[in-house]
């Protein structure tokens, strides 16, 4: 039987915790807190950002106890495998696939944009044509395309290069975040009263907080890159629960910080009635002059470069394990033969994303709008198989008798479980449902038909070669679960 790959355990746990943190902390701190807070007022704003954050981890409960059974890359493809079958599997992996790779993408044209502001007459050259009211720049595509390119090659080179990276990327990013913090908060030119109102006036305070509840799983994905790089991991798998809830705690903190900052300078609702390009750029350019703008620049970079490091490491990863179980071609589970990386999901990846500059700005935000839908059905999928694995009672455990599944008495875990799928499936409602806060709207509703679409096409094409593959090799090379048998691939389902 041919032996299934595997990726080196070189992750230490503070680098985890950069990539968690650094993934779900990107371009969208820094650039949006005048957008919240134009639909929310700043307290509903950082309210929102604080329930969502709490409301994160208790999805985390099940990504904590299912990276700890189960430590492979795939993550909710292979949760959603062991709790249900290779269909269910296929269809989180398809759209976790999509979301990962838009954040790499809108993380590349954030620092595209950034140098757009802060350097104008550098990036605003070769103007090509406007798509959706965006015009398009050849400079503007070259420094995106630079950083795609860039971080695909540090990611090649190795796990350890890209892990210690992205450390040194996330303390110079809290850095920043908290000079900006305390420096408007201890400027003399600053005061608490520019917060009044301190929800929007045109909705009610619940309206308000639920706005940015709302966008939780965008603002947040990113602790989820921990369970696809779990079996890297050069420490025991238990940690991984603790190391999310860290990730989750600092991230919405430092989203707190920064639209507090931005709204102490001037009253809010004349900063964001002037619909600036950038608003926390003119607050810190008002506030500290051009060091704070560079402050603020040097911010931002380490937040999109961590983000474009943690969704590379989190796309490579799961499409390593999919290529792995066989649902996409075998080339994505082949390691490069010096540094042991999935070197063809990374090139993959940086192929697919550097199309995207071209298509501007504000079409790339409408697929990634639409990649929030992916990533919560993930967040449901983990949330339900751990429901199933949590048990409400010894009597319960020795009435199971799925032998594919462990199981565990734990009535408060298996209660939170239950919790992290309701939640899921209020934010996927939110997203989808017309005329709620947080509905997503058509351009982005017909970016999702398409992607669907797209996986029920390819599911049809390589469909009947998956499924003859036995559930037993499929645990093996999904799971990393010993088969009693040699059965290879393409044999007739047993069971």
């Amino acid at each position: 039987m041919k032996k299934r790959q595997k990726l080196e355990r070189t992750l230490k746990p503070h680098w985890v915790w950069a990539i968690a943190l650094g993934s779900a902390i990107g371009w969208g701190a820094f650039v949006q807190p005048s957008v919240w807070m134009s639909g929310s007022g700043p307290l509903g704003a950082i309210i929102g950002f604080g329930i969502g954050a709490a409301l994160m981890m208790v999805i985390a409960v099940s990504y904590g106890f299912l990276i700890e059974k189960f430590p492979v890359s795939g993550g909710e493809f292979a949760y959603a495998f062991l709790g249900f079958d290779r269909n269910h599997a296929y269809v989180a992996g398809w759209f976790l696939v999509l979301g990962y790779m838009c954040i790499v993408a809108l993380n590349a044209s954030a620092l595209a944009l950034m140098i757009r502001y802060v350097f104008p007459v550098v990036a605003e050259q070769g103007f090509m044509y406007s798509l959706a009211g965006w015009d398009v720049y050849f400079v503007e595509v070259v420094i995106a395309s630079a950083a795609l390119i860039l971080f695909a090659y540090m990611n090649i080179r190795g796990a350890t290069l890209s892990g210690r990276l992205q450390f040194i990327f996330v303390i110079f990013m809290i850095c920043g975040v908290l000079f900006m913090g305390a420096g408007a908060i201890f400027s003399p030119a600053t005061s608490f009263e520019n917060l009044q109102p301190v929800f929007s006036p045109e909705v009610s305070a619940i309206s308000s907080i639920i706005l940015i509840v709302a966008i939780a799983p965008w603002a947040f994905v990113g602790f989820d890159n921990i369970p696809q790089a779990a079996e890297e991991f050069n420490f025991s798998p238990k940690k991984a629960f603790m190391l999310i809830i860290f990730s989750l705690l600092c991230a919405g903190l430092l989203y707190m910080v920064m639209i507090t900052a931005t709204a102490l300078y001037m009253p809010w609702e004349q900063l964001t009635s002037s619909q600036p390009q950038w608003g926390t750029g003119d607050v810190m350019s008002g506030l500290f002059g051009n060091i704070g703008i560079i402050i603020l620049a040097l911010a931002l970079t380490m937040g999109v470069f961590t983000g474009l490091n943690g969704f590379f490491v989190s796309s490579s990863r799961l499409l390593f394990a999919m290529g792995r179980a066989r649902i996409i071609p075998r080339v994505f589970t082949k390691l490069h033969p010096k540094y042991n990386t999935p070197y063809a999901g990374i090139i993959f990846t940086c192929a697919v994303c550097l199309i995207s500059p071209w298509f501007g700005r504000q079409v790339l935000t409408w697929i990634v709008d639409m990649s929030s839908v992916g990533v919560t059905i993930a967040y449901i999928y983990t949330c339900v198989v751990a429901f199933k694995l949590f048990k409400w009672s010894e009597k319960s455990m020795a009435n199971h008798k799925n032998k594919h599944m462990p199981s565990v008495t734990a009535p408060f875990k298996k209660s939170l479980s239950m919790t992290g799928a309701l939640i899921g499936f209020v934010f996927l409602s939110l997203l989808l449902i017309p005329n709620s806060p947080a509905f997503m709207g058509m351009p982005s509703l017909i970016a999702l038909f398409i992607w669907v679409v797209l996986g029920v096409t390819f599911y049809l094409i390589k469909g009947p070669e998956f499924r003859k593959i036995p559930r037993e090799r499929l645990e093996y090379l999904i799971l990393g679960k010993e088969p009693k048998d040699d059965v290879e691939d393409g044999e007739e389902v047993t069971g």
